[in-house]
């Protein structure tokens, strides 16, 4: 989150963008989700983002803006793209240690772990900009399925395809 941080702000800051759509991986969290699944993120909830120093003790809810997610989701739909909309959970480190943690995100809904869509939709919340996640699934922290580094280059095309039509419909 914190390079996230940089390179958003800077895109806003700097270059007057508008709209941010993260595309990448998750690890899914949720027994109904499959791999190669998309995740589209509602929300984003975490234990804490570069923002945090600027809420203090507000806990913020930070979320996509509607209007993209709702055209992911239409696109998503329109691919047969079997797709999940929801809670993600934006991690701070990529090899966990806290099997806890996993169980009550599990237990509570969340969808998938990644590690931006926190912070993107914070500043997105604070410049009055749009805000998307569009994540695919490269493992599964359930069933403990991984794709091979082969298949996540060759299997990702869904996810870009969802986010190019929704930033552009």
């Amino acid at each position: 989150m914190p390079s996230l941080s940089i390179y958003a702000n800077e895109l806003i800051t700097e270059y007057g963008a508008k709209t941010l759509i993260r595309i990448g991986s998750c690890g899914a969290m949720q027994k109904n989700i499959n791999v190669r699944d998309v995740i589209i993120g509602m929300s984003a909830t975490s234990l804490s983002t570069p923002s945090r120093g600027i809420f203090k003790e507000i806990n913020f809810a930070p979320c996509a803006d509607f209007g993209l997610l709702e055209k992911a989701v239409s696109a998503a739909r329109a691919k047969g793209t079997p797709t999940h909309v929801g809670n993600i959970y934006s991690a701070d480190v990529f090899y966990d240690e806290r099997p806890d943690l996993n169980e009550i995100m599990i237990r509570h809904g969340i969808l998938g772990v990644e590690m931006e869509a926190a912070e993107l939709y914070n500043l997105a919340a604070r410049h009055g900009c749009r805000a998307l996640a569009v994540l695919t699934v490269s493992d599964h922290l359930i069933t403990h399925e991984a794709l091979p580094s082969s298949e996540r280059e060759s299997s990702f095309g869904d996810m870009v395809e969802i986010a190019l039509q929704a930033a552009f419909a």
